[in-house]
């Protein structure tokens, strides 16, 4: 337990020595979004510990047709962490030492880079460490992935003043250039990008003015996402439309977005009369200035396949929201 203590030690003294050298060339970080290095001794991984960390961030997400969890997860004790596995995005250093500890560094070892060392005295006090830092062990890392694919959407993509709902109903979004355009007519705009297979992620948005107050506190977002799928999104065959899934409540929360009041909702979609659904993501911003709903959404079509990531990127690219 002694030698632990001091390789973490030692671990957080490099860490700290390094995020102070402003000047130093970082190699480029590795490693998929949402994916997680964890560095933890074997015999904690699999036994108590492992387990009260896997609860957090294992946790399924919300909204997708099938289980998938939050992060995928790679494991390898203190003594293997060398230069093959440095550069990796997102590190959780968890291990037993002489003081309870959470701490966050970013780009020791690459860029852009996370690391997360979290420590105790003994085996029960770092367990009550981590679950002290659940949410944050799980924002600092999301937040860190959504940051980068929204740089990576910034290096190629279509002038929003050039896109004509925005330009008329006076918001933007930063919408990568692989996808295309379906519709644009002032009042709606839809791009796709196409995946393999036939399968496809969309980005929608449009407004709609603010008539009760249930329409301010997010109680309409099913029927107002309903009749926009009614008037836009039609289905291949006569009749059929996107609507909500009816089987399936989505999961709705309170959130901030462009410094404003925002509804997040996520929750399944589905095409009236077709077997054609998917999960979706939508954000309904209160612009009380306007009197009006700002709505961006993204939704997924990809049956049979894992779906998490591509949520998530359009969660990125639905949070580059800008109102006027």
């Amino acid at each position: 337990m002694k030698k632990l203590g001091l390789i973490l030690v030692l671990f957080s003294l490099l860490t700290s020595c390094e995020s102070g050298d402003n000047k130093k060339i970082l190699k480029e970080a590795n490693g998929r979004f949402n994916h997680l290095l964890v560095v933890m001794k074997n015999s904690q991984w699999q036994g108590d510990l492992g387990d009260a960390l896997r609860k957090i961030i294992a946790e399924p997400v919300l909204g997708l047709p099938q289980p998938e969890a939050q992060f995928e997860i790679t494991q390898v004790p203190l003594e293997n962490f060398g230069s093959m596995f440095r550069a990796t995005r997102s590190v959780l250093n968890i291990g037993i030492s002489d003081k309870n500890s959470f701490h966050v560094d970013s780009n020791i070892y690459a860029a852009p880079q996370r690391i997360i060392t979290i420590t105790g005295i003994d085996e029960a006090s770092l367990i009550a460490e981590i679950n002290k830092h659940s949410k944050e062990i799980v924002s600092v890392f999301k937040e860190a992935d959504l940051k980068s694919i929204q740089r990576k959407a910034r290096e190629k993509y279509w002038d929003p003043s050039g896109i004509a709902t925005f330009s008329k109903q006076g918001y933007s979004l930063i919408i990568p250039r692989n996808y295309r355009k379906v519709e644009d007519d002032g009042e709606f705009v839809w791009y796709r990008h196409h995946l393999d297979g036939g399968n496809s992620m969309e980005l929608i948005s449009y407004t709609v003015p603010i008539k009760t107050e249930d329409d301010e506190n997010g109680n309409n977002i099913v029927a107002i996402r309903d009749a926009i799928g009614a008037k836009y999104i039609p289905g291949e065959i006569e009749g059929s439309h996107m609507i909500t899934e009816e089987a399936y409540t989505p999961h709705i929360f309170e959130v901030i977005l462009d410094g404003k009041k925002t509804f997040e909702a996520k929750g399944k979609w589905e095409v009236k009369g077709m077997y054609m659904a998917g999960p979706f993501i939508s954000y309904t911003v209160v612009d009380k200035p306007n009197n009006r709903l700002v709505v961006v959404e993204g939704l997924t079509y990809a049956p049979s396949i894992n779906k998490r990531d591509y949520m998530f990127e359009l969660e990125a690219i639905l949070k580059t929201l800008k109102i006027n």
